[in-house]
This record gives C-alpha cells, structure tokens and sequence, in this order.
C-alpha cells in the first residue's frame, strides 16, 4: 500500500483578534465637513429675505442668496420685477429696507457697475480712450493710452457692454454687476456676451446679470416677479 501524502493543516484564524478596516466615526465626519467650510470662500455679498417697499408697493421682495467668487448669477423677471433695483442694491448703490444685505467692508471699492441703463452708461460726447483715460485717472493708475477715437455716441449696444464691462475690471473690483444683458441684442451677441461674463468669473470676480430670459452658462437663476 502506498503511502499518501501528508497535508499540511491550515492553520487556524483567531476571527475575533483580526484587526478591522478603520471606520470613520461621527467626529470624523463633523470635522472633515468643518475643515470643508472653512476651505470655502466666504460670499462677497450676501442678502437675506431683502426687499424694498414704497408708498406705490414692492420693488422686489424676499430675495435670499449668496454671491461667491467666481460665480456667475443670472437675474431674471418681466419688466418692472425690480431687477435694475436689486443689481444696484447688490452693488451697495439702492437702499433698502427689508431684510438684511452684507456687503464687504469699502464696498465702492470692491463692487462694481458695468453697463446699467439710466444709471451707469458711457458719456456720448467721450470718445472710448478719454473713457480710459478718466477711468485710470480716478484710479491712481498709468497704462498705455488708448488710442480708440470712437465716440460713446456711435458704439452698438454691445460695444457699450464691453466697453462697461472693461473700464470695471480696470479697477479689479470682487464683484461687477451688468443690466439688461439681452436688450437689443441679437442671439449671437448675447451668446457672445454671455461668454465674456462667463470668462470674466471663472477669472474669480462674481458676476451678477440680469436679463429677461435665463442663461445657460449661467451658475445659478434668481427669478423675479412682477409684484402687485
């Protein structure tokens, strides 16, 4: 008879003493989303329920958000919703007297208008360089001079956004707000001013535009209505 060979018994596994994968308790946790928090940027502005109310009514009311750098917020409603009044009381350029609004410490400094119908346009007697020119005047500022010798008066639509939109980063303000994005503009020309809004925040400024139909490249839609 042939001997079989001997096999070697596995050796037994103390199930209990084996050591288990680290879990992640309940501190864990809390601390890891207190360290996110902290990482996030604080909002250049902030407005809480705002509103503003006069003898004739709501201008706007309840507004509740946060604008981050880097954010692109559209703003839209039927005319007479109050969008004009809630960009430039974002802006710390309208009172109001609902609600709370936070706004950084100097914020003329730091918040910005571009192209606001009414409010903030180019002069039409300036050419596009004397705007420069005063622009960096104002702000302590040398540059090359803009040679430009178009009057304010003879720019399209668009070329008054742009040109807005440039003499506000000149004075690299955190936020710029812009109005009426979509008025007298054809498609292409809103896309394309879209897109420079667009790149203008994703170099870290917030952007608030408002316009009658919502954007697509927009990070977030505040809708207004018209209030009775």
């Amino acid at each position: 008879m042939t001997d079989e060979p001997e096999v070697a018994a596995e050796p037994e596994v103390d199930v209990a003493a084996a050591p288990e994968p680290d879990a992640a308790t309940a501190a864990d946790v809390v601390e890891e989303a207190e360290a996110i928090v902290e990482r996030a940027p604080l909002p250049v502005v902030a407005a809480h329920n705002l509103g503003l109310r006069t003898g004739r009514g709501w201008v706007f009311r309840d507004v509740t958000l946060a604008v981050h750098p880097g954010e692109l917020i559209c703003v839209t409603g039927p005319a007479a919703s109050g969008r004009s009044s809630l960009l430039l009381a974002l802006a710390g350029r309208f009172t109001t007297n609902h609600g709370t609004l936070t706004l950084p410490k100097r914020h003329w400094k730091h918040l910005a208008l571009g192209y606001v119908p009414g409010v903030h346009e180019p002069e039409p007697a300036l050419t596009v360089g004397e705007h420069f020119r005063e622009r960096r005047v104002l702000l302590g500022r040398k540059g090359e001079p803009t040679v430009d010798r178009t009057l304010a008066r003879d720019l399209s639509p668009l070329q008054r956004h742009v040109l807005c939109l440039e003499l506000a980063l000149l004075g690299r303000p955190r936020l710029i707000v812009v109005d009426d994005v979509d008025a007298a503009l054809t498609a292409d020309e809103q896309a394309a001013f879209w897109a420079m809004l667009r790149e203008v925040a994703d170099s870290g400024i917030a952007v608030v535009a408002a316009s009658r139909e919502p954007s697509p490249v927009a990070d977030h839609v505040l809708t207004l209505t018209k209030e009775k």
